[in-house]
């Protein structure tokens, strides 16, 4: 028999497995002492998914077991989780624990929250396996990814762009994500501030005109003359008329129709926030933004109880960037806009990994308001 509370744990298992949202699961503290811990990830094996379990034993081997990840997977992990006295449940929706004492009390910790959360979760992981090929929105061989200088005359993706090509193919993917919030006006007005190279804003404008055939008018505006007039010459080669470039300074555009998306990939630090405070003016429907190197906090902190933390550089450099960013989410959630913060792509390809998902659901929020000048006054202090 086993537990009501390990009962539960192999439930958000099986639910996370069978829905891709289970990043990992982690077993430790094992009742066997010829097992160290084992680790369940989600692999494609001969066509199917499968919940990988590793098991890593006291001889420095490791046992590998292939679970279904549907529901028949009860079975074999409730066998699993029995022997284990601390086990973490890793999901895009968030994390659980479970724990069990020698004596034999066990808690789930965070376990019902969870399952909350994964019942309205549309985000997915990406699963690896002997036989996985990934089907990308864009291949490579566009050819204004050509042009871009991405991929060779060939449609062969550059090696060093490769972490480019994967970063512009997972921003489409929340796009197609949220495709349903996006208004299905005859033209759809588009915005993509602090465009910089451009290659977000082409990525984006194929996507909606040739992918979705819709009629798309596309701002770009960036500070930079010759990024600009060497991308609107791309656009000429490649024909995407509908893109208009405008060099100048983003908190002074006014384009002629208010986008009903806007765009921005790595703003570089407080320009992020000019692209959120003229989106959410617009009232924009969707905003997708990646913030970039958070100094102005970094800078301006001034808050003596959290000294312990801005005493160590590198901690309060970490710091600063979640909680800057938990900012601008609070921030737009007064302004009427659901907001979320997911990953981008994999830490490896880019550290600015960060990408604010802001749809408007509803009305301003006081409340939001009041919590997000709370926190102000509390990191900044006199300073703000």
């Amino acid at each position: 028999m086993i537990s009501e509370n390990q009962k539960k744990t192999v439930e958000i298992i099986v639910k996370a497995a069978s829905e891709q949202t289970l990043k990992k699961v982690v077993f430790s503290k094992s009742a066997d002492k010829s097992v160290i811990r084992s680790v369940g990830t989600l692999k494609n094996i001969g066509g199917r998914s499968v919940l990988q379990i590793e098991h890593f034993t006291s001889d420095n081997k490791a046992k590998h077991e292939n679970v279904p990840a549907d529901e028949t997977a009860a079975e074999p992990l409730s066998v699993i989780v029995k022997n284990f006295l601390q086990i973490n449940i890793l999901t895009v929706a968030g994390d659980c624990e479970y724990k069990r004492s020698k004596s034999g009390n066990d808690t789930l910790i965070g376990g019902e929250n969870l399952s909350k959360r994964l019942l309205n979760c549309c985000d997915k992981v990406k699963v690896d396996g002997n036989d996985r090929k990934k089907d990308y929105i864009l291949s490579g061989s566009e050819n204004f990814l050509i042009e871009l200088g991405i991929s060779d005359k060939n449609g062969r993706p550059h090696d060093k762009k490769l972490p480019k090509l994967r970063q512009i193919n997972r921003f489409l993917e929340y796009i197609r994500d949220i495709d349903e919030k996006i208004p299905k006006n005859d033209v759809l007005y588009i915005a993509d501030l602090c465009c910089g190279k451009s290659y977000l804003s082409f990525a984006v404008y194929y996507y909606f005109s040739a992918i979705k055939k819709r009629k798309i008018t596309m701002y770009c505006v960036d500070l930079k003359p010759d990024v600009i007039a060497y991308c609107a010459d791309v656009a000429r080669k490649v024909g995407f008329n509908g893109m208009k470039f405008t060099c100048g300074d983003v908190s002074a555009f006014e384009p002629e129709h208010k986008p009903e998306l806007v765009v921005s990939l790595h703003a570089c630090d407080t320009a992020t926030d000019l692209v959120l405070d003229k989106a959410s003016g617009w009232q924009t429907k969707v905003i997708l933004a990646t913030p970039c190197c958070h100094h102005e906090m970094n800078h301006n902190l001034n808050c003596p109880t959290l000294s312990f933390i801005a005493e160590h550089s590198m901690l309060r450099q970490k710091f600063c960037d979640a909680a800057t960013d938990a900012l601008r989410a609070k921030k737009l959630e007064s302004f009427g806009y659901t907001v979320d913060a997911v990953e981008l792509v994999d830490p490896d390809d880019t550290p600015k990994n960060i990408l604010l998902r802001a749809v408007l659901s509803k009305k301003p929020s006081e409340k939001a308001k009041a919590e997000y000048e709370t926190a102000r006054k509390f990191l900044y202090g006199d300073k703000k």
